[in-house]
């Protein structure tokens, strides 16, 4: 990792059982001015330094919240996703804990606390390290059927709330209270659309995915670009290491822009400020 954010290791005690193992997810900001086309589109430069195909493939997001953002308040990341090519809806259920001065253990610590612990097979424990700030991450991933094979549309805002509600894990929906969660499911909507294209490419043997989100601008009128380039890895030395090498390579070519942007929390604000978008025209195609 950078310098500001060496991860450092604690003596771990698990509260009720094993602390989860987490994957590592390198995340890299690039300057939409100087990696996309006329189109907004990833340029050619950037897609063969990398290997990827010319075609991007689509995926449609929405997050679900209510207009005060209690589940983002909570530390609680809901969202609806759709993959261009992928016959099933992806329902995710993310809960989020700071990363202090790089120490991943102590995070995994106050998540096992919060009753995530490795005894649970079906909860993901990911760090998110951008450029300088680090971030724990578990979530639970569920599948829903769609009504077509080919395309790339989410549900109404109904049948999102519906899907979502019937599907909510226990220890979502009961986080604050009983049934917590899916009582402010019950009145979100939805923030987005969000029309990402993702492209594919290697580095290091590892997939590199960089994708470019529209995101609504702050004066509601426009979409700012926001071009993302990503790996995972299990090891956390492999992490680090590499993300500093990734780094060096997109400032010797221009492209690195220096930041630590949430898009989860660039959204809940954005979209926030114009309720009921979602039945607008206002959205990436």
């Amino acid at each position: 990792m950078s310098s500001t954010a060496t991860m450092t290791v604690t003596d771990v005690k698990a509260n009720k059982g094993m602390n989860l193992v987490p994957t590592y997810e390198i995340k890299l900001q690039l300057d939409p001015t100087v990696v996309l086309d006329a189109d907004h589109k990833l340029n050619s430069t950037v897609q063969s330094t990398f290997g990827m195909p010319a075609a991007a493939t689509r995926i449609n997001v929405g997050f679900l919240d209510t207009s005060c953002t209690q589940l983002f308040e909570a530390g609680w990341c809901v969202r609806v996703r759709r993959v261009e090519g992928e016959p099933s809806l992806d329902l995710t259920y993310k809960k989020r804990f700071d990363i202090v001065a790089g120490d991943i253990d102590a995070a995994l610590t106050t998540a096992n606390a919060n009753g995530f612990n490795a005894s649970d097979k079906k909860y993901e424990a990911r760090v998110e390290c951008r450029h300088k700030k680090q971030t724990l991450t578990v979530r639970r991933i569920k599948e829903a059927a769609t009504s077509d094979d080919a395309g790339v549309d989410l549900p109404s805002t109904r049948d999102s709330r519906r899907l979502l509600r019937e599907e909510a894990p226990e220890r979502f929906d009961n986080w604050g209270c009983k049934k917590w969660g899916t009582a402010i499911l019950a009145a979100a909507r939805i923030f987005g659309p969000v029309m990402v294209r993702r492209s594919i490419g290697d580095w290091k043997g590892m997939k590199l995915y960089v994708e470019v989100w529209p995101i609504l601008d702050a004066e509601g009128t426009g979409l700012d670009y926001i071009v993302e380039a990503s790996f995972k890895t299990d090891n956390r030395a492999t992490a680090a290491a590499e993300q500093t090498r990734l780094q060096e390579v997109l400032m010797s070519k221009g492209w690195f822009l220096a930041g630590d942007m949430s898009k989860t929390q660039l959204i809940m604000e954005r979209y926030g400020c114009y309720p009921g978008l979602e039945n607008t025209d206002l959205k990436e195609c």
